[in-house]
This record gives structure tokens, C-alpha cells and sequence, in this order.
């Protein structure tokens, strides 16, 4: 439950920090940001597997690269269903998914959370 915890807080400060970053993301506070990263938590479990069978053909074609495309749409639906938090274009929200990995990467290392 700990780990779920700080997984949770940590996609929290993520979404919190590049909200701050990116001009194309708009975050209305830091309660917004922990049910946007409940509801991206779920998403990521339940549409994203989803997405990535569908476009299986094309992540082969493109060697996995449309997966950064699939984690945008993912982060854009989950930004449709939070109110106060919106993220403007796809490409945006591209770059932003990429980001917001690298930082929830950086704080999960730094909270000592690993992965099982």
C-alpha cells in the first residue's frame, strides 16, 4: 500500500511539474493533479493496453515509436475526463508524456520506490 502511495504522490508532483513547464497544459492546483494522476493511473492500466493492440501494425512498422503517441492520447483522454486539467494539442501532449515520464521517473528513484 506504501508503494501504491508513493507512486501515487509521485505522478501527483509530475503532472503538478510539467503543468508548470508547458504552456499547452493547464492545471487548476495540486488537487487536481492527484485525481488527474488517478484517473492517467487507470488509463494506463485499462485503454492503453488497448491502443498499443490496436496499433500493433504500426508500433511495428515505426519500431515502437508510436508509443509516444499512444501515452499522448492517454494523457489528452485523462485530461478530458479531470475538470481543471486540460492539455492543448497532440504534439503537445506527446512531448509532455515524454516529460512527465523522465520526472516521475527521477521521483520515484528519489523516493526509493521500486518496481517488483
Amino acid at each position: 500500500m506504501r508503494k501504491f502511495i508513493l507512486r501515487w504522490i509521485s505522478m501527483a508532483i509530475s503532472i503538478y511539474v510539467i503543468a508548470k513547464l508547458f504552456d499547452n497544459i493547464y492545471l487548476t492546483g495540486f488537487l487536481t493533479a492527484m485525481w488527474s494522476a488517478a484517473i492517467l493511473g487507470i488509463a494506463n492500466t485499462i485503454i492503453k493496453p488497448l491502443l498499443i493492440f490496436i496499433t500493433l501494425p504500426i508500433n511495428i512498422i515505426t519500431l515502437g515509436l508510436f508509443t509516444f503517441v499512444v501515452n499522448g492520447i492517454v494523457l489528452k483522454l485523462s485530461a478530458g475526463i479531470v475538470p481543471g486539467f486540460r492539455v492543448t494539442g497532440l504534439f503537445g501532449a506527446i512531448i509532455a508524456s515524454v516529460v512527465l515520464s523522465i520526472i516521475n521517473l527521477i521521483i520515484t528513484g528519489f523516493l526509493g520506490v521500486k518496481d517488483d
